[in-house]
């Protein structure tokens, strides 16, 4: 487990603290983009959504809504959600798995708890991050794919646990398709266990979900995001229990504009897709899931 342990020096670039925002009738942290950063590596938007626990009887309901430019990566680490799309895509989404959904010129979505999950009271808590496409993939057909826990490989030992979920991390890689260069790790770590982050990628962080760690002797706990000077490894240990994602990658291939559920390399592309969604030019509804949306936001004043 020589890639888990062996700690040379660390740096922290900057340490994020998640706004808080409305989604669908409940809260979650919105850690990027923020004022302090805006991605990292090809990471554009990262909410933490939960914990909560939602009585009998009600649940998750996000309504149809539209993406362009990105990749939506949901990641559960407790609960369930049902995810429809306009490509006709219907998926349970379970802890664990990876639901990859890459919008390109444009998708419409919704994810709900099921019927079945509503008549008791059920927990939810994950992750919903997007993935900005590299500028020869942003006009890509739209398209979802599900992976189960078999193609994602896991590093065990010294009170670490580690799932690569994409790209390679620790001398794995996972079996999840990208269009660009990053890596993805969910990790769950002991009291007092220690992982080290190589500094292969240029761009490098750690998001926080639960307990507290330690970096280059700073403490944090859960609910932040702390991005890491480039060059050089850094070691992260659990001084509780604790679970973080670690992601990161090459930056993408010049700056993006994010509004809304929008993201492009260009204004342009984004105030078209404005008036696409408002005309209703998106062509595509979602099986099972026809009557609702989410109308555009409206200006800011």
């Amino acid at each position: 487990m020589s890639t888990l342990s062996e700690a040379g020096d660390s740096a922290i670039e900057t340490v994020v603290v998640p706004r808080t925002s409305d989604l669908g009738g409940f809260s979650v942290r919105r850690a990027i983009p923020s004022a302090q950063r805006r991605a990292v590596g090809p990471f554009v938007f990262l909410d933490h959504m939960g914990p909560i626990e939602f009585a009998p009887g009600s649940g998750i309901d996000v309504r149809p809504h539209p993406h362009i430019g990105l990749s939506t990566v949901t990641y559960l680490y407790e609960g369930s959600m049902v995810h429809r799309d306009g490509v006709g895509s219907v998926k349970t989404i379970l802890p664990g798995e990876v639901n990859w959904m890459t919008a390109g010129r444009g998708i419409v979505h919704s994810e709900r708890s099921s019927p079945e999950s509503r008549q008791s009271s059920q927990k939810l808590c994950g992750l919903q991050i997007w993935v900005g496409l590299p500028k020869a993939h942003e006009e890509t057909d739209p398209g979802f794919t599900h992976y189960g826990l078999d193609v994602q490989p896991v590093v065990e030992g010294e009170g670490v646990r580690a799932q690569v979920v994409a790209g390679s991390l620790f001398g794995k890689t996972s079996g999840v398709k990208t269009l660009s260069p990053l890596f993805y790790g969910d990790l769950q770590l002991q009291a007092g266990a220690t992982v080290v982050l190589p500094a292969e990628h240029e761009e490098r962080a750690a998001y926080v979900s639960q307990g507290n760690v330690e970096v280059d002797g700073q403490e944090f706990e859960g609910g932040r995001l702390i991005v890491f000077a480039p060059g050089r490894p850094v070691q992260i240990r659990a001084k509780t229990a604790a679970r973080f994602a670690l992601l990161g990658g090459e930056p993408l291939d010049g700056p993006r504009f994010v509004w809304w559920n929008f993201v492009s390399s260009s204004k342009d592309r984004i105030e078209q897709a404005k008036q696409d969604w408002q005309r209703n030019r998106f062509d595509q509804v979602v099986p099972g899931d026809e009557t609702e949306y989410i109308p555009l936001p409206a200006p800011r004043a």
